[in-house]
């Protein structure tokens, strides 16, 4: 059957062995190019047809996907920056803003007493130590593959930490000097550009993939 190259052989439990690449067989291959232009709920019909779930044919267009036999593409990708602004592409970009707006509330709004001043300081550290390098890092790399999550978030700590003392060196110099509000503002403005500029640099890059499609 189809379905025979998805199993696994028993292992030891003692043994430490990574998963294994799957071996899509040409028939399944044949079944997937023949889906060529088709939907995804219809590239995942036909292998169903063939004997596969749907867990496990998923798993083979994407695993097809990364390979690079097929490529799965947005049936209706957004054409403007707005339209990808307001996509689930860019839904990284307002979980951001939204977590500035926590975080702001956290910090200027609620009481500054128990149990309300822990809110502010888990918000304030991860604000402080974590959001502008990831940002930073989505300006830098665009493109998911270009890192690893695991890199992703060690860079992001790493600039954050070397970000926020240039904010405050630039904010001594001037006459607010460095203060909670002028230094929340300064760090906001910042982490809010660099998410603008990233947003417009993976829109670039999306309508460069578009054009190689077409």
């Amino acid at each position: 059957m189809v379905k025979d190259f998805l199993a696994i052989e028993d292992v030891e439990e003692e043994e430490y062995v990574e998963e294994p690449e799957l071996d899509v067989p040409d028939e399944v291959k044949a079944i997937v190019a023949g889906a060529r232009g088709a939907s995804l709920e219809a590239a995942l019909s036909r292998l169903e047809v063939h004997g596969l779930s749907t867990v496990e044919a998923s798993r083979v267009l994407y695993f097809l996907d990364e390979q690079g036999d097929v490529r799965l593409v947005d049936s209706e990708p957004p054409r403007s920056l707005s339209d990808f602004a307001l996509s689930w592409y860019s839904s990284w970009a307002w979980v951001v803003v939204g977590f500035l707006v926590v975080a702001s509330s956290a910090v200027f709004v609620l009481p500054q007493v128990e149990p309300w001043i822990y809110l502010r300081y888990i918000a304030g550290a991860v604000y402080v130590l974590y959001v502008p390098g990831a940002v930073f890092i989505e300006l830098l790399y665009p493109k998911r593959e270009e890192l690893e999550d695991l890199e992703r978030f060690a860079l992001a700590v790493g600039l954050s930490l070397a970000i926020v003392p240039l904010v405050g060196l630039v904010l001594n110099y001037t006459p607010w000097g460095i203060r909670l509000k002028p230094l929340y503002a300064g760090l906001s403005l910042l982490t809010l550009g660099f998410t603008f500029i990233a947003v417009y640099r993976k829109y670039t890059y999306h309508m460069l993939a578009l054009e190689a499609v077409e």
